[in-house]
């Protein structure tokens, strides 16, 4: 993937840059993969909202893809590299010897023609291949990982995320996390090889306002333009400081940089080194 840049012929131009889907080679998604995506706008099953500025957006169907890698020791190859408007990453269309074909997350330098295979026994390590994470050596980078073995992948399935695998010891193996945070997953969990495609995606630059209603999310107003009754943040002449110690949501709660995680979890004890504190400037 590149990033294509634009003439400023207007200021919303100006400074904006977009993807040039040079890496995709099909532009229609396979019929029996797709799903159609219903529209919640952030509500929940009574009407109410429940999460914020969400609602339009172009219509987009759901690609269905094969986060399990169920399908063991029959060799697939890859038939297109495909764009998901639902997930920063490339998703890559396996058509397996016995004829199905599946969508998984392409990682990073996978091609047309490309075999690769999942299976629960050591196989080859190159990027695409899955196998449980306790036969990958240490320092080798994986993606796509699970949390328990066969409920599918949860962890490092974002636009250029990638783990290490650390080493195996008893009944589990360490990794480095995408945030920093180093933890231990149970060694028959499986993984992919490689990294997950278009990390250049964070450089992508929005640009105007149109751009993010394309996506599906409503203006943000700040709670400093606001009156007091509307916001915490609000009220005063002309621009003010927030007036509070630590920042807080329109009801009143701890907002940004707050730790949202339950105590007492199960899994703090698989928690070795918690992800790095990101500096306030």
């Amino acid at each position: 993937m590149g990033i294509k840049k634009v003439k400023p012929t207007t200021p919303g131009r100006r400074g904006m840059s977009f993807d040039d889907f040079s890496d995709i080679t099909k532009k229609e998604p396979e019929k029996n993969l797709i799903m159609i995506r219903k529209r919640r706008s952030g509500r929940n099953s009574q009407g109410k909202i429940t999460i914020r500025h969400r609602g339009g957006g172009a219509k987009r169907y759901i690609r269905v893809i094969d986060f399990k890698r169920d399908k063991f020791d029959i060799p697939a190859k890859v038939a297109s590299i495909e764009y998901d408007p639902n997930r920063g990453a490339r998703i890559a269309l396996l058509q397996y010897n016995d004829g199905e074909k599946r969508y998984i997350i392409a990682p990073i330098g996978l091609k047309i023609g490309y075999e690769i295979i999942s299976s629960k026994k050591q196989v080859e390590i190159k990027i695409g291949n899955a196998m449980p994470i306790k036969y990958i050596p240490a320092g080798v980078a994986v993606y796509n990982i699970e949390l328990e073995p066969g409920m599918g992948a949860q962890l490092a399935r974002g636009a250029g995320n990638t783990a290490n695998v650390m080493g195996t010891e008893d009944k589990y193996t360490q990794i480095k996390m995408p945030s920093g945070e180093i933890r231990l997953i149970k060694k028959d969990c499986l993984c992919s090889i490689g990294q997950a495609s278009n990390p250049d995606r964070r450089h992508i630059k929005i640009g105007k306002a149109g751009r993010k209603r394309h996506l599906g999310i409503r203006p943000t107003v700040r709670g400093t333009a606001m009156n007091p009754t509307d916001h915490p943040h609000g009220g005063g002449e002309g621009n003010q400081s927030i007036g509070l110690k630590h920042p807080k949501t329109p009801w009143g709660k701890p907002a940004l940089g707050v730790k949202t995680r339950r105590k007492n979890r199960q899994s703090d004890k698989l928690i070795i080194k918690r992800r790095k504190k990101k500096k306030r400037k």
